[in-house]
């Protein structure tokens, strides 16, 4: 609950006007003089008595009195400091990124800048921008290759999911294979174990499922009767490519990179998602920007405006200047006949 800064106000300004009364008082009481307490014919007879330093405080009680009217005058405007509380609820949707690590997703097809890169390295850099701009959402990570792997429990920590995209890699499953299905159920699941008004998964893959218990379309049933929506995106360019497969002797051998469009389609459509193509870095960052507007939810924000009255200050300052002026009044600066 952020306080924004504070301001001060009056509550009663109006009263302000009789401050501009003090300084005529003032004019006034100086032309009027010091009232006698006794009259003399002549003030020669006096000349000589009373001390210097009582001659030099003659004007103190006069000024206290001022100054106590003047508080006064203050305390019945209403000082008010005025502090602003902001509350912002939670927008409610719970993202899950599915992203494929099989050795597929090391094919160099795609670029930032004028340098080739892997399909992987891509996928983290969009997910990265991707994050930053889901500040009030909960965010978790399901990586799988030939079974899934939770990566990061559904969280809105952003610099833990920033550290835990940097750390994933190829080197965090060692099975081969695509279990595409079994990636989204898991998903699913860590999805229904909290109330939300929105639960979407962001499947991002390049290959065909040919490893797990469950097939996509039923992944994607089951997600559909959990109230999940799917948005698959099938990252890499058309046609044949060769994938780096090491074998026990430390050698590489190629196979050819299968993709299966129309599952992903049919998973997308399934849950009321829908399916992507994203052949480079560019179309990537689009989908995602798309899918970004797509489930924008409004955020609830309630400003309470506290008000703390500060007329005490004042009034108790102008009772102290008020006493005060009656004290030296009958002692140090009495006027006696």
């Amino acid at each position: 609950m952020p306080l924004l800064p504070d301001y001060f106000q009056f509550a009663a300004p109006h009263w302000l006007w009789l401050l501009l009364l003090l300084p005529v008082l003032a004019v006034l009481r100086a032309r009027a003089g010091r009232l006698s307490a006794v009259k003399f014919s002549s003030v020669s007879l006096l000349r000589g008595l009373g001390s210097p330093l009582r001659r030099a405080m003659g004007g103190l009680t006069l000024g206290l009195t001022l100054l106590s009217l003047g508080l006064g005058i203050l305390a019945m405007a209403r000082p008010q400091q005025l502090r602003t509380e902001e509350t912002i609820e939670e927008s409610g949707v719970e993202i899950f990124l599915s992203l494929d690590l099989s050795l597929s997703m090391s094919i160099r097809d795609m670029s930032i800048g004028n340098q080739k890169v892997d399909r992987l390295t891509v996928a983290k850099k969009v997910v990265r921008d991707f994050i930053r701009s889901r500040t009030s959402d909960r965010i978790g990570f399901v990586v799988f290759s030939g079974r899934p792997y939770l990566a990061s429990p559904l969280t809105l920590d952003q610099d833990w999911l920033m550290t835990t995209l940097d750390r994933i890699g190829f080197n965090q499953t060692k099975d081969m294979g695509t279990a595409i299905g079994s990636s989204l159920a898991t998903a699913s699941k860590r999805l229904t174990s909290r109330d939300s008004k929105s639960k979407i998964i962001i499947l991002i893959t390049d290959g065909a499922n040919n490893s797990g218990k469950i097939s996509p379309r039923d992944a994607a049933k089951l997600a559909k009767t959990l109230g999940i929506k799917i948005y698959a995106v099938g990252i890499g360019t058309p046609g044949y490519h060769q994938v780096p497969v090491p074998t026990p002797d430390g050698q590489y051998v190629g196979v050819r990179d299968e993709f299966d469009e129309e599952t992903l389609k049919a998973v997308a459509s399934t849950t009321g998602g829908r399916f992507y193509p994203a052949r480079d870095a560019e179309a990537l960052a689009k989908i995602f920007a798309e899918i970004d507007r797509l489930e924008k939810t409004k955020l609830n924000v309630r400003r309470n405006t506290l008000i703390d009255e500060l007329y005490q200050w004042p009034l108790t300052a102008a009772a102290v200047c008020a006493l005060l002026a009656v004290v030296l009044g009958q002692t140090l600066l009495r006027r006696n006949p």
